[in-house]
């Protein structure tokens, strides 16, 4: 079925800043990003953390109608958007109609699954400079690519933990380095093996310190 076929029929249009659920609501439908950006955040006592920000051909808010759990997140949209609304009977058609559908959703979960260790392990480092570092050479060495588009320091510090400020020094730190170089909100990588090279010892130092 066409994208336009498929939003005459399960199609929506929000306007940015609509919370499409909230943590702790029970759920009954999820989504499907066809334009636009939706924000995924949790809280932590009185901390607001965001977790990921989806794009288009992402889906999410399917975990709440597979086993009925109430929703593990909040989701607003970041931007004008343009969802696909599926409820569960839906979804359960769609998987046993197109067997695709399920291979897919069982890849994209496992990615997420994956990625929630990354944000653990990150989560994990004492030192502001080494998250910010980590994160620039995990995402380097997931997708394969030399330059991460769209790097906002206000969305990458909620991810780490750390501040907007933060982010911006090590980042800056790492251009004067030769590290990394900085380009209308893109971070590029020339040379991977010297960031990861760096960041072992910023992990070295750390734990010698800690032994001190």
């Amino acid at each position: 079925m066409e994208g336009e076929d498929l939003f005459r029929r399960f199609g929506r249009e929000f306007p940015a800043g609509t919370v499409l659920f909230r943590e702790g609501e029970p759920g009954r439908e999820m989504f499907v990003v066809q334009r636009g950006r939706v924000e995924i955040a949790a809280r932590a006592g009185a901390v607001r953390k965001v977790l990921s920000t989806l794009g288009p051909g992402e889906f999410f808010g399917e975990m709440s109608i597979l086993n009925g759990a109430p929703r593990s997140a909040t989701a607003t949209c970041a931007e004008d958007c343009r969802l696909l609304v599926v409820d569960a009977r839906t979804l359960e058609a769609m998987i046993r109609q197109n067997g695709e559908v399920a291979v897919r959703m069982i890849q994209k979960l496992a990615a997420r699954l994956a990625e929630a260790d990354r944000q653990i392990e990150l989560l994990m480092l004492r030192d502001a400079r080494a998250r910010v570092i980590h994160w620039v050479a995990s995402t380097v060495e997931r997708t394969g690519a030399q330059r991460i588009d769209g790097v906002a320091p206000e969305e990458v510090a909620a991810r780490l933990d750390v501040t907007p400020t933060q982010v911006r020094d090590v980042l800056a730190a790492l251009e004067r380095a030769g590290l990394v170089s900085l380009r209308g909100g893109a971070v590029e990588v020339p040379h991977p093996g010297r960031l990861g090279k760096f960041l072992e010892f910023l992990q070295t130092e750390g734990q010698a310190g800690g032994a001190r």
